[in-house]
């Protein structure tokens, strides 16, 4: 199975929780922290569930995801 890392930018984070609701793996949750803007803010809270798959960011609407994915190499 693929792995991923994703890193969410909360100054842009306004709390929406889109990402929740798409997040397969159920690795997001909004966090009891507040950003600079006064907003509750997405955060990863399984890292190592995340499979990369890109759905936080596709669905964003602030474009706060940048999300990196790690496909196993097969052995020859």
């Amino acid at each position: 199975m693929a792995k991923g890392r994703t890193v969410i930018d909360e100054a842009r984070c306004k709390g929406c929780k889109l990402c929740v609701s798409v997040c397969p793996q159920e690795i997001l949750a909004i966090s009891s922290r507040l950003n600079e803007k006064g907003y509750l803010v997405a955060e990863v809270v399984d890292a190592d569930g995340c499979t990369g798959c890109g759905m936080c960011a596709i669905i964003c609407p602030d474009v706060c995801f940048t999300v990196y994915r790690q496909v196993p190499v097969r052995a020859r």
